[in-house]
């Protein structure tokens, strides 16, 4: 929740020369919904996406402050990101409706990021793998193969958002590898193997590179470090 429109425009105006020349990754910047025009209108013509940060699992209905997969497309929206920690944590989000969100992103044509991880709590007691396969297994659900290939995955270990704290290169990529097992469950080898799972955790200039040198792991899904131009363009271009 930073940012207003025009603090948006000014941030594009920053962001994007210093990324003019990258082609190696795909970028995408997910503003809050009031900045999505702005972000859609500044970044024209560049290699950047933009994404929402949530959205319901209707089509449209009586879900006052919601926002529809529609409306994202018609914005100019491509990516999405669903059951981000601090949705889960602060709002009510559960296994379930990520599962219902993914469905109907899918349906829609947006890529999907969807994010799992576990809590200070879960990581000291030995329940990573557990929370990881639950939270797996419930937002897979009853989706096939054929319909998943936009999908993404972030994995967040929530004890690592905000704090300063990163998972190590080496812990973050056995979560991964579960993951992928995961999916190789749900969605069949193919998939899996070419699936993305991006890392989120304090990811910020200084440990990009040895995060992303783990052959697990496909990218990065940047918080606080994204709202500075130059730090967000070092992690990219890192």
């Amino acid at each position: 929740m930073y940012k207003t429109p025009d603090q948006t425009r000014d941030f594009f105006r920053d962001f994007l020369p210093l990324i003019s020349d990258h082609t190696r990754d795909e970028i995408a910047v997910c503003p809050p919904f009031v900045c999505v025009p702005a972000a859609v209108d500044t970044a024209k013509g560049s290699n950047i996406a933009i994404g929402g940060q949530n959205l319901h699992w209707e089509k449209e209905g009586a879900y006052t402050g919601e926002i529809s997969a529609g409306m994202l497309l018609a914005t100019g929206c491509t990516h999405v990101i669903i059951g981000h920690s601090e949705r889960r944590q602060y709002f009510g989000e559960t296994d379930d409706t990520v599962n219902l969100k993914l469905k109907i992103a899918l349906e829609a044509g947006l890529t999907p990021i969807v994010c799992v991880g576990e809590v200070l709590e879960e990581r000291e007691a030995g329940l990573t793998e557990d929370v990881l396969r639950r939270q797996c297994l419930r937002a897979f659900h009853a989706i096939s193969g054929r319909k998943a290939g936009k999908l993404v995955v972030a994995y967040e270990p929530v004890w690592a958002i905000g704090t300063g704290k990163t998972a190590t290169p080496q812990l973050a990529a056995e979560a991964h590898v579960l993951i992928r097992g995961e999916a190789a469950k749900a969605f069949g080898d193919k998939l899996a193997d070419s699936l993305r799972i991006l890392y989120g955790g304090s990811v910020k200039p200084e440990n990009a590179k040895a995060l992303m040198s783990e052959e697990e792991i496909d990218g990065a899904l940047v918080g606080g470090a994204s709202l500075n131009a130059s730090s967000f363009a070092s992690i990219v271009n890192y």
